[in-house]
């Protein structure tokens, strides 16, 4: 496990839940920050004002990452400001809403899939020519879910095929980007209370009913999630890659 001192780091959708507390955690690990934001700038401000807290470099900007040129105008901000990049993570991403097959027309089926997978290759292609240059190697985390692995709630159709796809984007990335010592791994949460995600779109029953399948007796945190994100951005010159870590409580195990 390498010190996380110094070290650069672009982190997409970063102003609230997840997010927030995996930027939270790199700073406080020792990294220099770009954080990306869509809705608010709250968070990115108070988290700006902890790295500066620490004599550490930090920075936020907006951009619609559905959208390649806007995409590459947040990228290149974020290397200019931070002088390379050697960890990336792509957080962004989300339901949208819940419908069910016969509910779905091609609006929605595209937005989700703009959300969860465009974004996911605007940024990191953007990425790619700094992340090779990075001393010691890279890491990318990708933000997967439960859902990507079970097939999720009734409702969530869309949303659960964009992160099985997010699984096996994870995976072939990993067997391309070897070569230039860049690891690729995800991260698959269960139920996170205390998101927009959850806040919008579980109710009290749902998330109750869950809980009570969960062998840990708990719904996670952010916390729980930034922990693990912290941990594989660390490796960042080791031998995890491709890999996919499940942080759900024990309610699905392979």
């Amino acid at each position: 496990m390498g010190k996380l001192t110094g070290k650069k780091v672009l982190i997409t959708g970063a102003e609230q839940g997840i997010g927030k507390a995996t930027a939270k955690s790199l700073i406080e690990a020792g990294c220099d920050i770009y954080i990306h934001y869509f809705n608010g700038e709250e968070g990115p401000k108070e988290l700006v004002s902890l790295a500066q807290s620490l004599g550490q470099k930090a920075t936020y900007g907006y951009a619609d990452l559905t959208n390649e040129d806007d995409t590459k105008k947040c990228v290149t901000e974020a290397e200019k400001f931070l002088g390379g990049i050697d960890i990336l993570v792509n957080n962004v991403g989300g339901i949208i809403a819940r419908k069910w097959l016969g509910e779905i027309d091609q609006k929605f089926w595209q937005t989700v899939i703009d959300v969860n997978m465009t974004t996911m290759l605007n940024v990191t292609q953007n990425a790619l020519p700094y992340l090779k240059k990075a001393t010691n190697g890279a890491s990318i985390v990708n933000l997967a879910s439960l859902a990507g692995r079970s097939g999720g709630h009734s409702g969530s159709l869309v949303y659960s095929m964009t992160k099985g796809a997010v699984l096996t984007w994870t995976r072939s990335l990993a067997a391309e980007l070897g070569q230039y010592g860049i690891r690729v791994n995800a991260v698959a949460p269960g139920l996170i209370l205390g998101t927009r995600f959850h806040n919008q779109h579980t109710t009290k029953e749902s998330a109750d009913e869950t809980i009570r399948a969960i062998p840990l007796a708990r719904a996670g945190t952010s916390e729980d999630v930034a922990r693990v994100i912290t941990f594989l951005a660390s490796e960042y010159d080791g031998f995890i890659s491709g890999a996919t870590i499940d942080i759900n409580g024990g309610i699905y195990r392979m």
